[in-house]
């Protein structure tokens, strides 16, 4: 069940969503139930900011009945940054069936925990004839935790009526996080995306905890609820379940990394919210100062030392998979000018990395480049002198060399970027986990360089895949691996530096460079 076929391929995803809504009628919900999305129980964030509802119109899922609570453990916790990370987190998490009066407890030593602070509740559920799940019933919880102190490390436990972290026996279950500094020093962070659920993905996991970074970067295509990846609901086996199998995968390091992700097709559920992100909404409570929260919940930024980094939505500039295709009206790329233009300005700030789904610049023989990509927001990446962008999409690892003006400047294995000279640099991150796509050139990597003065490849344009020949090309890892980053600052005028690396899923480099700049 679902939309046909052939309509599916006429129909945006807001037009998914409608029709759902009408074929799952308030006449079919009385054998089938529909979503009900928003704040069930609790519905109070710390520091008394409000709950939000997250669909326009939520509907009431079938009644949860009462279990006993210390039957029931809390899983897939997982953070977020709020808008500054010095002061602001989300803790996150789910339980498998509905219970009383969940609460969140911190303090700045496992011993000595707050009191019980009240957590959101959101309800989603998903009736039996929505893909391949039945119905099913997903309880997420929340608590934004707000005036907290820069660099301070916290431990957290969370809990409801039955279960409480703070009991001896429990305290086993208690996670932590640090904030960011409020002064300039050395971090590090991690990126992939394309990650689902699996042994990859495990592993990927295992290693970046291992970097112990400050923070992950998910560049989107998180858990494959959708397998389709089009944005649209037709016998495309969606299943909400793989989102629990997800949350609880990544649970070993979201529990204590802020783990922030951008939205890609394969996010993008017609069944939840006209816009695909209703399901989204329910998992993730993610920094709330991105240009449309109603259209675009996963375009937002934020800062950490001397790094801005803005995540942003290609569905709203994809041609090549249309569902979302200018569903912002264009106020992502003004927001995204004046972010750019604003970080730039900023005294504090040295680093502006940006990621997101679609490839700007990538050879794969699946997807290889995103024209509305280069259309839109290449153009502003080059005038503010953008130092890193991240990609997901094509299942590899790809690096280009700087790229300006449709100029490029190679920057071999270990070489130096300069961006305010040269141009920007773009890594496709994309092997986290899900199966891996093709190279129409081998693979050349750190100690295994096969150097192609060109690569033959396309771009998908509004009128469909366009052939071009490029020497962009860099470095190119057909196997699973991951990005960190190494930000070292510097006082004002000296040299200040992102150490990028790429990470196999072995343990392996597979290749490194520096993008320098002076500090402010």
């Amino acid at each position: 069940m679902g939309v046909p076929e052939k309509l599916a391929a006429r129909m945006s995803t807001a037009e998914q969503h409608e029709y759902l809504r009408a074929r799952f009628s308030r006449r079919t919900l009385v054998r089938g139930g529909a979503v009900a999305l928003g704040a069930v129980t609790g519905g109070v964030f710390v520091s008394g900011a409000g709950a939000r509802a997250t669909v326009p119109t939520p509907r009431t899922a079938p009644a949860a009945e009462s279990v006993d609570g210390s039957l029931v453990a809390p899983f897939g916790r997982h953070l977020a940054w709020g808008n500054d990370p010095r002061t602001e987190i989300s803790v996150s998490w789910q339980v498998p069936v509905a219970v009383r009066r969940p609460f969140i407890r911190v303090g700045v030593r496992p011993w000595d925990l707050s009191r019980r602070i009240d957590a959101e509740v959101r309800t989603l559920y998903t009736p039996a004839g929505v893909g391949a799940s039945g119905d099913h019933t997903q309880y997420y919880l929340h608590a934004k935790l707000t005036h907290l102190r820069p660099g301070r490390t916290y431990y957290y436990g969370v809990g409801h009526d039955g279960f409480d972290p703070a009991e001896p026996h429990l305290l086993g279950t208690l996670g932590t996080f640090t904030t960011a500094p409020a002064h300039k020093v050395p971090f590090t962070f991690t990126a992939f995306g394309d990650e689902g659920v699996g042994y990859h993905g495990l592993a990927n996991n295992a290693l970046i905890l291992g970097q112990n970074p400050a923070f992950h970067l998910h560049a989107g295509d998180i858990a494959y609820g959708d397998p389709a990846g089009q944005g649209k609901t037709g016998d495309t086996g969606f299943d909400s379940r793989t989102w629990d199998q997800f949350l609880h995968q990544t649970e070993s390091v979201a529990k204590q990394v802020p783990w922030m992700p951008a939205y890609g097709n394969h996010d993008m559920e017609a069944w939840y919210s006209p816009n695909g992100y209703g399901g989204e909404d329910a998992r993730w409570t993610l920094p709330d100062n991105g240009p449309d929260r109603e259209n675009l919940p996963g375009v937002y930024s934020f800062v950490y030392g001397n790094t801005a980094v803005i995540s942003l939505d290609a569905n709203d500039v994809s041609f090549e998979i249309p569902a979302n295709l200018g569903i912002s009206g264009g106020t992502q790329t003004a927001w995204l000018e004046k972010q750019l233009r604003k970080y730039r300005a900023a005294r504090d700030v040295d680093f502006v990395v940006v990621f997101f789904h679609h490839c700007a610049y990538c050879t794969s023989t699946a997807h290889a480049s995103e024209g509305g990509v280069r259309q839109e927001w290449v153009p502003l990446f080059e005038k503010y002198t953008v130092d890193l962008v991240i990609n997901g999409h094509n299942h590899q690892y790809e690096r280009t060399d700087v790229i300006k003006g449709g100029q490029v400047k190679e920057l071999p294995i270990g070489g130096t970027a300069h961006p305010e000279t040269d141009g920007v640099v773009y890594v496709t991150a994309g092997a986290a986990g899900r199966g891996l796509y093709a190279f129409s050139a081998p693979d050349s990597y750190e100690g295994h360089e096969h150097e192609a003065d060109s690569v033959a490849s396309f771009v998908n344009t509004e009128e469909g895949r366009r052939n071009e020949t490029v020497t962009w090309s860099r470095v190119r890892y057909l196997d699973y691996s991951f990005l960190r980053v190494d930000v070292t600052p510097a006082a004002k005028g000296h040299r200040t530096t992102l150490t990028v690396s790429g990470i196999a899923e072995t343990g392996r480099r597979i290749d490194h460079f520096t993008v320098a700049r002076t500090a402010k």
